[in-house]
């Protein structure tokens, strides 16, 4: 991988890191920018200069042997888009500028999946198709994007027809681009081969991920049908997850156990976030449940960083370093373990926290102090591995 490539990715990772931090910091001093400006570049940067071009990147390395110029050049028009969306977000939000960037960041994202799909050599159909899927699913919500100008202008910000288009956006997005692609590295790097079980955990998550789209429906337009087509997506998750224990226990145990302390741990992280993740969609089946994540954001946000954070990033990092794109190093592991602290005691936080609200209980005292003070951790890892991958003197 080149260097320069994922340098960029860690560096959008630090700035959405710190992004956050100013965010948690409004609640406790002043803050002279627009919140929720601010909380639009936050989010875009994490997602699409973070996640996006990390994916982005490994794919690449793994799956596309020759003519890799082109994407390296597509890399830095989309991080382009990003850097335009970093520096039009905070000052105007949604407008004239920060929408060209958006777009471009979309139009750039069409050909990467056009190149990638026409390219791809993956030398394993399961592997494969994991990854099609995945860039499937990343085309298909962009289409809530597109949705977003003609919800305004007909119905407003505040109509139901608005609120899903962003929801089917975050949902296609997180549970269809961003797990099919981190699914699709993991079984790459686990060796893990097609067969009976493979072809029905694909076939169950691509259903599981469809169906459970009925939940944010639920939120803005209340219809009994959709209850019943979520529990359907909610069991199959639960089948989904049993599966996949089945298709990575063996090659886990002969490859993950035997690396590095760090990357093994990382690995037994990512995991342990999919597992719960799964496991607390499968509870949304209960209608008073399912309500409640709704009506307090904690519980939203917690779980958008259990997936962001905990699922997606823990990954990312824990196959740089597989891939010994990242070497060991005291430095390291500092840094890990300080980005570990800062997702557990955040994650713990806002999850308390909904938890007073929801029993009318109110703020947890010096709650806003608490949850800034921890997300201070969070950026201090990302420093900690930046700074740890910039002394590298050679690249793999």
């Amino acid at each position: 991988m080149q260097k320069k490539l994922v340098a960029t990715c860690l560096i959008n990772f630090l700035i959405a890191a710190l992004l956050g931090l100013v965010l948690r910091y409004a609640f406790v001093g002043h803050l002279d920018f627009n919140y929720q400006f601010l909380t639009h570049t936050h989010s875009h940067v994490a997602i699409l200069g973070w996640v996006y071009l990390m994916i982005f990147t490994l794919f690449v390395h793994y799956f596309i042997p020759k003519n890799k110029r082109f994407y390296t050049k597509l890399f830095w028009v989309t991080q382009l888009a990003v850097l335009g969306m970093l520096f039009s977000f905070p000052f105007q939000g949604y407008a004239t500028v920060s929408i060209i960037f958006s777009t471009l960041h979309i139009l750039c994202s069409y050909v990467f999946a056009f190149k990638m799909w026409k390219n791809l050599k993956a030398k394993n159909i399961l592997i494969e198709r994991l990854i099609k899927w995945s860039l499937a699913f990343m085309v298909l919500s962009t289409i809530g994007v597109w949705c977003l100008g003609p919800a305004v202008g007909l119905l407003g910000k505040a109509s139901a027809f608005y609120q899903i288009a962003i929801q089917y956006f975050l949902h296609f997005q997180f549970n269809g681009w961003f797990l099919f692609a981190v699914i699709a590295i993991l079984f790459h790097q686990l060796q893990v081969q097609p067969s009976k079980n493979t072809k029905l955990f694909l076939r169950l998550l691509i259903v599981a991920t469809i169906t459970t789209f009925a939940l944010p429906i639920q939120w803005f337009a209340t219809h009994w049908l959709l209850y019943y087509i979520n529990a359907l997506g909610s069991i199959l998750q639960l089948l989904t997850l049993v599966y996949f224990i089945k298709i990575i226990k063996i090659p886990f145990k002969t490859i993950i156990v035997k690396q590095q302390k760090a990357v093994r741990w990382l690995y037994i992280f990512g995991l342990s976030c999919f597992i719960l993740k799964m496991a607390l969609q499968s509870v949304s089946v209960i209608p008073e449940f399912s309500q409640v994540l709704i009506n307090h954001k904690n519980f939203i946000i917690g779980f958008i960083h259990l997936l962001m954070l905990g699922i997606v990033s823990g990954f990312l990092f824990a196959f740089l370093l597989y891939s010994k794109t990242i070497k060991p190093s005291v430095y390291l592991n500092l840094g890990i373990f300080s980005f570990f602290i800062g997702f557990v005691l955040t994650e713990l936080l806002l999850t308390y926290q909904g938890s007073f609200f929801y029993f009318g209980k109110g703020l947890i005292p010096h709650y806003y102090l608490l949850l800034f003070i921890s997300s201070i951790f969070l950026p201090l890892g990302i420093t900690l591995i930046l700074f740890t991958y910039s002394k590298q003197k050679q690249h793999v």
